[in-house]
């Protein structure tokens, strides 16, 4: 199994009502779809998300699965769930890879690309 055999898309949110910029604390949600366009069914064992705000400050964050699962995506489907990201500015970036392994026992990486949490800007 290839990993550009598997279409990651990515749609981030601010969440202004669990969000406090005076104590610069801003809450961001994102949704990943997952889609497997090979040809085996493919299981996502674990996730490596590196996070960056507005600072330039890096985050690593390491872990089993997604959202407390490790789903089995077969061929042609679509996994998709909703994590959230705290961060001390108004924007930042995070971007990763998902560790997998195809139905047919061979292991392989697929790179989350770079996506934006901002704040919208808001006209007076």
């Amino acid at each position: 199994m290839k990993s550009d055999s598997i279409e990651i898309e990515v749609i981030a949110q601010y969440l202004p009502e669990q969000s406090d910029p005076e104590k610069r604390q801003y809450f961001f949600i994102y949704t990943v779809r997952i889609r497997n366009n090979g040809l085996f069914a493919a299981q996502v064992i674990s996730r490596h998300w590196i996070i960056k705000d507005g600072n330039e400050q890096v985050q690593e964050v390491r872990g089993l699965g997604v959202i407390g699962q490790q789903p089995l995506i077969a061929v042609g489907d679509t996994f998709e769930y909703t994590s959230g990201c705290p961060l001390s500015t108004p924007y930042g970036t995070m971007k990763g890879s998902y560790h997998c392994v195809g139905e047919n026992g061979i292991p392989f990486d697929v790179d989350i690309p770079e996506f934006v949490l901002t704040v919208p800007r808001t006209l007076h």
